[in-house]
């Protein structure tokens, strides 16, 4: 991952290879921004005309690059929008902040090293400025270069990102022209107190962890199976000190695990159900997480059509995030008791697997009958909800790339909060909203519950089409033990994106989620979910 400093020196004065400033949007032309003072100098104070003789407006995410004049020791100048002058007296957006820097740091791929002359009057803006470098320069290179990236891919599977960063070594300059990661960013102007030191610190675990959860997900099915998912949980665990315990195919038969064991039973590769514990002799609160981890999803019997299966490694992006949640607990020390619950299976067409009209016995004794075999992760987190319950957390929040309803609704960037407690379903989507990670609130319509009638079993996997995102949450709903706060987040538009990157979001796995369940442990942390 970049290494990321803070530094007093100037932007004329670093030795670097790029500066970048900010520049927002004005009613006249480009504006250079706080931090862009010394650059801006060395243009004459010509710097805004001059971006705007480049065809540059300073909107949100526009990068322009420019010959550095003398007086800096740079050779490059790259001026990042910020979009709109904030109105008098008021500050600039931490998600604008955090957005840019990523945009500039994609930009600066191959780059050695840049200097960030952005706007960080506050501790928080420094945090968004760092997350948005980290997160920005993030690149998935297992696969490019040859056999070094090869043994990145092997060590990939066994221990999630570090694989990554394995075989981008090898790969930054050997397969289609693909470019390193920025390797170091320096953040200038940032005061080199505790709050902005701390900042810097938070962004760098939180990125750390964003991006494993990229990693799992952009790695391909046959080198994550949900055994291999395990084992790269487990190395986690190592690493972070936090428990892990995984329960195999056997004992997932054994004990009745219905949903986990029938949605696997297509595949040759079995299922797991791993539980991961961050515990803290100060915690008065217990957060309990729920991931979805379908590690490839075919539909089964009810497969997917042409077009629809390219994607489907990313089904477990919801397990990624619940490890990625609990290791960052883990590594910020939080005063919380947080357990990870991952549910983990194949979905596969084969003469072994679960037919549509099947009824399956969940966990929690309740029968299912299957009238979808693609409505399989809801079998899955049905189980594992059951059994989070039984522990008693005090919230328990599940996440899951559940249904193209959802992405229907509300598109490809943000995702859906559902819950049986409104006010934990508006404080979280306020905590999203601050991470950066777009939400909106969805109902839990009652009188949708009777589509998943069945005239055979307890309930039916699926109900009507109309409000099929609601429906699949009112079917979890079912699953989550009595006085439990509880939501479902639907993560299935913006988990894996499948257009160009933008901001600090790159192609492919994006790592949705993973900051706003950081955000609700360092919450219960404090005290404050209730």
């Amino acid at each position: 991952m970049t290494a990321l400093t803070l530094s007093s020196s100037s932007a004329t004065g670093l030795r670097a290879d790029a500066v970048v400033v900010g520049v927002a949007k004005g009613p006249k032309g480009p504006v250079p921004a706080p931090g862009a003072e010394a650059v801006d100098e060395a243009y004459d104070g010509k710097l805004g005309a001059v971006l705007e003789a480049l065809g540059a407006s300073g909107g949100e995410g526009e990068v322009t690059k420019l010959p550095a004049p003398d007086g800096l020791k740079a050779p490059l100048v790259v001026a990042v929008g910020l979009g709109a002058v904030p109105a008098k007296g008021a500050a600039y957006d931490t998600e604008a902040l955090r957005r840019a820097a990523g945009s500039a740091a994609r930009a600066l791929a191959g780059t050695k090293k840049a200097a960030f002359a952005l706007p960080l009057e506050v501790a928080d803006d420094t945090a968004a400025v760092a997350e948005g470098v980290l997160l920005g320069a993030y690149a998935f290179q297992v696969y490019r270069g040859g056999a070094d990236a090869a043994d990145g891919a092997k060590d990939g599977a066994k221990d999630g990102a570090k694989g990554g960063a394995k075989g981008g070594k090898g790969a930054k300059d050997k397969a289609n022209g693909a470019k390193a990661p920025l390797a170091e960013a320096a953040l200038l102007g940032a005061k080199r107190d505790k709050s902005h030191r701390a900042a810097v610190e938070r962004a760098a675990v939180l990125a750390a962890e964003v991006n494993r959860a990229r990693d799992l997900i952009n790695t391909p099915a046959n080198d994550l199976d949900p055994a291999r998912f395990a084992a790269a949980a487990q190395q986690a665990g190592k690493e972070h000190g936090f428990k892990v315990a995984v329960t195999d195919e056997k004992a997932l038969a054994k004990g009745g695990y219905g949903g986990l064991v029938g949605v696997g039973q297509g595949s040759q590769t079995p299922p797991r159900l791993v539980r991961l514990e961050h515990r803290h002799p100060k915690a008065k609160q217990t957060v309990a997480l729920v991931g979805k981890g379908i590690t490839y999803d075919s539909g089964g019997i009810s497969l997917k059509p042409a077009g629809h299966n390219e994607t489907m490694k990313c089904d477990m992006s919801g397990a990624a995030a619940v490890l990625a949640a609990v290791s960052a607990a883990a590594r910020l020390g939080l005063p919380v008791n947080v357990t990870g619950w991952l549910a983990l299976a194949e979905n596969m067409p084969s003469g072994s697997a679960t037919r549509p009209g099947d009824v399956l016995r969940m966990y929690s004794g309740k029968t299912v009958e299957v009238l979808n075999t693609d409505a399989e992760g809801r079998l899955v987190l049905a189980d594992a909800l059951t059994k989070a319950s039984e522990e008693k957390p005090d919230y328990m929040i599940d996440v899951a790339t559940l249904t193209g309803a959802m992405v229907l609704a509300l598109g490809n960037r943000t995702f859906g909060i559902m819950a049986n407690d409104d006010a934990f379903r508006t404080r979280i989507h306020v905590l999203a909203e601050a991470a950066g990670e777009q939400s909106w609130p969805m109902p839990l319509p009652p009188e949708l519950k009777k589509g998943m009638e069945s005239p055979i079993a307890d309930i039916a996997n699926i109900g009507d089409r109309m409000g099929g995102g609601l429906v699949a949450g009112l079917f979890l709903e079912e699953f989550v033990g009595d006085g439990i706060t509880w939501a479902h987040l639907d993560i299935a538009g913006p988990a894996f994106n499948t257009s160009g990157p933008f901001g600090y979001t790159p192609k492919g796995g994006t790592g949705s989620a993973v900051r706003t369940l950081v955000a609700l442990a360092e919450q219960a942390a404090h005290g404050d979910l209730a």
